[in-house]
């Protein structure tokens, strides 16, 4: 399967992009603030992938889930290129009669089977989990 995408440089160090014909995301510096870094976009790209597992999993489980919070954090090396050299994903999942197995199972799966972002990244992954009952 082949993805396409392209960047249009707009200013600075702002671009717009897009994948296929979906729609637009605005990259920038920390200087120009509008829109994320591509290595902040790279760590949502990380969660975003991890969370819509999770999620599907849990679903599949007929877990009564009421919302899923993603926190990440990631270390980047000193040099040049600067890469994440660890990233940490803390999962909060949310509702009623949560099962721990079910959770960890799911987060074992995206992390070892399904999350392409996570396989992609060469760093040292860790995570966690909290549930907060809620219905």
């Amino acid at each position: 399967m082949t993805v396409t995408a392209t960047l249009k440089w707009i200013d600075g160090l702002q671009f717009v992009g897009r994948v296929g014909d979906g729609p637009a995301v605005v990259l920038d510096s920390h200087e120009g603030g509008s829109g994320p870094s591509p290595m902040e976009l790279l760590l949502l790209g990380i969660g975003g992938c991890t969370a819509m597992d999770v999620i599907s999993i849990l679903q599949k489980k007929r877990a009564q889930v009421s919302g899923l919070e993603i926190n990440l954090s990631g270390e980047r090396a000193e040099e040049h290129p600067k890469r994440y050299t660890k990233v940490h994903v803390e999962y909060v999942v949310y509702g009623k009669e949560i099962k721990s197995a079910d959770v960890e199972r799911a987060i074992e799966l995206s992390e070892t089977k399904y999350c392409s972002a996570m396989a992609s990244v060469n760093a040292e992954l860790s995570s966690s989990y909290r549930i907060i009952e809620r219905p």
